[in-house]
């Protein structure tokens, strides 16, 4: 399997074990490999700003302070864009993860040298800004589905090589994985089930090579075909971009015998009135493409600021 979130989806949505701590999801080590990446293409030979400058041995310390209001997300991966630095930064988050925070409010500091707080600025940042996005877009659509039961699910439409932690973003705002990639569950979509005749043959296929050591979703486009998936060993059913009073038919019909997704044109304005239906989950792209930065500020905390720079 890939590296990043070690557990699928399914252990989610179905009762197959205990939830891991979100964190502990991550593998940590190659999240770093990723962070020393970004880094240099950051940094490349020499942050030659900083380098002329600061004085090497001078110390200090910063506090990042909300720009906008949102969910904080990211304070770890802050804290360990810092350590491939230089490991001997301090990072002190002052609220959670997951927090609700408003503009101008402290969310952590940074003590350590002050030409490796100004260097990594700005990647730390961005990581801080866009995990937060995405927590605070999922938050919203959370809210909005949760009084109707529905579970608000990411997608596959992730930034490449970030996807884990873009999925981790989806948890902190509330919501739950789909699949982790193609490696951790069967999606039978229309190009699989037209490449081999009928949505009965791919089922078949895909039972004789795996058996039941993946769970098993299929997609549908219209109500014959939620009837036909429903004859089908077949966990999920998708509902892919039903009309409303079609998703109401699709429930009816199916009356908890399948899990049911609906996927396809989802938006903050129509998110409660498809968990209204009944669906069970309703997976959202834009979850991860289509979020709004939350803007940090990173400050030095000097008096004066240009005495403190100079090293004197």
């Amino acid at each position: 399997m890939g590296a990043g979130i070690v557990e699928s989806w399914f252990n989610l949505s179905f009762p197959k074990g205990e939830k891991m701590p979100l964190w502990s999801q991550l593998n940590v080590d190659d999240l770093r490999r990723r962070l020393r990446q970004a880094l240099d293409e950051d940094i490349g030979q020499a942050d030659i700003t900083t380098g002329a400058t600061v004085g090497e041995d001078h110390r200090g310390s910063a506090v990042v302070v909300a720009k906008g209001t949102g969910i904080v997300c990211g304070l770890r991966v802050f804290e360990e864009t810092y350590h491939v630095l230089d490991k001997g930064i301090q990072v002190n988050p002052l609220v959670a993860e997951g927090h609700d925070v408003r503009a101008g409010e402290q969310v952590l500091t940074v003590t350590g040298p002050v030409a490796t707080i100004l260097t990594g600025e700005r990647v730390a940042l961005n990581f801080l800004g866009r995990l937060s996005g995405i927590a605070t877009l999922t938050r919203q659509f959370v809210e909005r589905a949760a009084p109707f039961g529905a579970k608000i699910a990411d997608t596959r439409k992730t930034t490449p090589l970030w996807r884990d932690l873009e999925k981790y973003a989806v948890q902190v705002g509330g919501g739950i994985n789909h699949r982790s990639g193609l490696y951790d569950m069967i999606l039978i979509k229309e190009n699989h089930i037209d490449a081999v005749g009928s949505p009965r043959e791919a089922v078949r296929r895909v039972r004789e090579r795996w058996g039941d050591r993946f769970p098993i979703e299929i997609e549908t486009r219209n109500l014959r075909e939620v009837y036909e998936a429903l004859q089908l060993d077949v966990n999920r059913i998708m509902l892919d971009n039903f009309p409303l009073e079609e998703l109401a038919e699709a429930v009816s019909m199916v009356d908890g015998a399948r899990e049911l997704e609906a996927s396809g044109g989802v938006t903050l304005d129509n998110v409660s009135d498809i968990a209204r239906t009944g669906v069970d989950i309703i997976s959202v792209g834009a979850l991860t493409h289509s979020y709004v930065v939350v803007d940090y500020s990173l400050l030095l905390r000097f008096e004066p600021l240009g005495r403190a720079l100079t090293g004197k």
